[in-house]
């Protein structure tokens, strides 16, 4: 005799729950325990109603089991009548709307471990297609048009399932189950050229624009010296370090040493770029990433990319020729000409890649396209490990658009960011969704590229903002543009930014007393600001304290040129003596001095980054930069061992003053110098701030943060005082993580 229905249960799943295989692991649970139902996706989520005997375990096993891409934020059950006449089995029904979206679109994530396998195996009807993905790994974000996400709402529409895959979209038991972005060789998109010609020319030294997740690629062989170099002029990147993708955790290892932290972060689903020390005897391009310890290394974020590599090891059957490391080593940047949006199609990459122009030569020498279309631009994400666990550096693919969940329910608002490293916020109820990084709005193409981003993120969202945050810069593109909304606006400082974005990350709503480091942001002085000492409480702040000014002499150019504010220093410590002869050789030191007397164009300023600037100045170190930051992180990569100078700082009235340690430099050498800069600044800060933190909390943010010997030292410093250092880890400490703490500040200001 077959047992009765006990009771019927309606659950409701809210979070990251939809094109990550949550319907199907539903209907998995339902079947094997005899239940019958019916799950469906809709406009908030995963909906489902099932009852049968032993139903009331079913909601926390659709919490504690969930697919490994999901993220369940909460499950809702209700009771129901238990239907009679329910026919027995359990269902998959189709998409349901009825309202606003309340879902999420999972990320793009990196190739699985099954995938991997089925591309290596001739005996695959997908082995060496580039194209391969299930419900586990692949794109998302990158290729959706709007909610709910169902392969008619993603650029897959135009590729008809072939009577296969069918079977397998079909099929409960198969992995491709619901898959929305599910093809094969038969039926889905193509490669414009074999792979065997692309990896040819890779070898030839090419350089070749490839279409990837996000956007195009240029890639080019890590180990050709003559491939690197041409790739950094025709960009024209600078300096600024390039990325190299390699075939696995084992190539990872032959190139950089690897801590467990950060061998879990290259591996993990998200595929970041993982900066990594760089092992001194690997034979990588001189240009690669020059005068850097470290090297940022990521493993193949698609089976297009993995298939590079298994095309140059020979097309080995099976897995384990990951097990060893291969020989190629790939360079893999963004393909935009300096600085520019990334290249998402087929038609702007002709034009802006391989298009001589003004007499210079093309960016590519070939391009490796494709037929499916790319719906959003989204960079690869860069990571660190700081203090054992993950930091971004920047946020994009495989993160965005993951909700960063805030302290409580909010207004919608929107945040636009600063002016450097852009990305903008928009909440939704508890959820803070920050974009993709779309960069610094030096450009009216990036300009575009953030209106493009706000639409798509209102449009997927389906949210109207009331009120827009901005930078407290009023000349600032984002802050005009927040201005042009029609909507009522609130311009939030720079720093209070920094710190309330740790805040919201953290869910802390306590008054807390932060640490913002950072190169520049307008105080509400009107006075350049960057080593401030905050308390935050509610919406707004209280300054407590600074870092002792310095002059800024030549104002936003000191920046690329640490030499002027190493002068600056000599100059207040009453040895301008000695800048005519010490920077001669790479500016104008004389007119400088003169400057400095005068205390013309030379602004003071706050900022631990220009603090930075001058210790690099001192010690020889890059004294002429060719991007911002270039400096501080050649002085990070000479660190050895940090060393603490006792009595090389002063506070008074909690201004902290560190002349004394920049004095302390003029004579010592650059390895020398690095390590005594940054164990006794850490030491400082930590003296300075701890007096005044809260509770046992202290909140850190801000670009200097990004430097991991600094923010290490400070944060186990703080440990031995009894104080917990908050740190941001969802988004970057850096500009990117602004728009998060405007958004937190905006909702918090309405409130009050």
């Amino acid at each position: 005799m077959t047992a009765q229905p006990s009771m019927r249960l309606r659950i409701r799943v809210r979070g990251l729950v939809q094109g990550v295989g949550f319907r199907p692991f539903v209907y998995r649970l339902a079947t094997e325990r005899g239940l019958s139902g019916w799950v469906r996706n809709d406009e908030q989520g995963v909906v489902l109603e099932a009852q049968g005997v032993g139903v009331e375990a079913l909601p926390a096993l659709l919490e504690r089991s969930a697919p490994p891409l999901a993220r369940v934020d909460a499950v809702e059950v209700e009771r129901q009548p238990v239907r009679e006449e329910e026919p027995s089995g359990f269902v998959i029904d189709a998409s349901h709307r009825e309202g606003r979206a309340m879902a999420a679109i999972g990320p793009d994530a990196g190739i699985c471990d099954a995938c991997i396998a089925e591309v290596c195996d001739p005996r695959e009807r997908r082995f060496r297609y580039p194209f391969t993905t299930c419900t586990h790994c692949g794109p998302r974000y990158t290729i959706t048009r709007a909610l709910p996400y169902d392969r008619p709402q993603t650029s897959m529409a135009k590729f008809p399932l072939c009577a296969d895959c069918a079977r397998e979209y079909g099929d409960p038991d198969d992995r491709r189950f619901h898959a929305q972005p599910l093809a094969c060789p038969r039926c889905g998109p193509a490669l414009s050229m074999p792979l065997e010609e692309l990896v040819a020319k890779l070898r030839a030294g090419a350089i070749v624009a490839l279409k990837g997740l996000g956007g195009f690629q240029l890639v080019c062989d890590a180990r050709n010296n003559d491939a690197v170099s041409a790739l950094r002029r025709r960009k024209q990147r600078d300096a600024k370090p390039f990325a190299v993708m390699v075939a696995s955790l084992a190539s990872a290892r032959a190139i950089v040493d690897l801590e467990p932290a950060e061998a879990a972060l290259l591996t993990s689903w998200q595929r970041p770029i993982v900066l990594a020390r760089r092992r001194p005897d690997v034979a990588l391009a001189e240009d690669l990433a020059p005068g850097l310890a470290w090297v940022g290394v990521m493993l193949p974020t698609s089976p297009l990319h993995l298939l590079l590599f298994h095309e140059a090891a020979g097309r080995p059957t099976g897995t384990a020729w990951l097990d060893a490391p291969t020989e190629l080593c790939l360079v893999a940047t963004s393909a935009n000409p300096g600085g520019e949006p990334l290249v998402i199609t087929d038609d702007e990459a002709q034009e802006r890649l391989l298009t001589v122009s003004d007499g210079h030569p093309a960016i590519a020498d070939a391009l490796v396209t494709h037929d499916r279309e790319i719906l959003v631009r989204n960079d690869d994400s860069v990571a660190r490990v700081i203090a054992g666990a993950p930091v971004l550096y920047r946020r994009a693919r495989g993160y965005v658009p993951g909700a960063v969940q805030l302290p409580r329910t909010t207004r919608p608002v929107l945040a636009l960011g600063a002016h450097q490293k852009v990305t903008a916020t928009l909440t939704r109820g508890r959820e803070a969704f920050v974009s993709q990084h779309v960069g610094d709005l030096d450009d009216a193409a990036t300009f575009r590229f953030l209106e493009e981003t706000l639409a798509h993120l209102e449009k997927t969202l389906e949210v109207e903002p009331t009120l827009v945050a901005h930078d407290l810069h009023p000349d600032f593109l984002s802050t005009r543009l927040a201005q042009s909304l029609g909507l009522p606006t609130i311009a939030v400082q720079h720093h209070h930014a920094h710190l309330a974005a740790v805040l919201a990350e953290h869910g802390r709503t306590a008054p807390t007393v932060g640490l913002a480091l950072d190169g520049f942001g307008l105080g509400s002085d009107g006075a350049s600001w960057g080593g401030e000492l905050l308390r935050l409480s509610g919406a707004r702040f209280t300054r407590l304290g600074h870092l002792a000014p310095l002059r800024q002499p030549g104002g936003d150019r000191a920046a690329r040129e640490p030499w002027r504010m190493a002068a600056a220093a000599l100059h207040q410590l009453g040895r301008a003596d000695l800048i005519p002869a010490r920077f001669r050789a790479v500016g104008p030191a004389e007119a400088l001095v003169s400057l400095l007397d005068k205390g013309v164009n030379a602004p003071w300023t706050t900022s631990c980054g220009r603090l930075f600037d001058a210790a690099c100045g001192l010690l020889g170190v890059k004294p002429v930069a060719t991007f911002e930051g270039e400096a501080p992180m050649a002085l990070e990569s000479l660190v050895t061992r940090p060393e603490v100078l006792r009595g090389a700082w002063r506070v008074k009235d909690r201004v902290l003053d560190l002349l004394p340690l920049l004095e302390a430099l003029i004579d010592r050498g650059p390895v020398d110098g690095a390590n005594v800069f940054h164990g006794t600044l850490a030491a400082a800060l930590i003296d300075w701030a701890a007096p005044a933190a809260l509770d046992g909390v202290i909140a850190l943010g801000g670009g200097c943060l990004m430097n991991q010997v600094l923010a290490e030292a400070v944060i186990d410093g703080f440990a031995t005082r009894g104080i917990t250092a908050l740190i941001a880890r969802q988004v970057p400490s850096n500009d990117g993580g602004l728009s998060l703490g405007q958004a937190w500040i905006a909702a918090l200001s309405m409130e009050e």
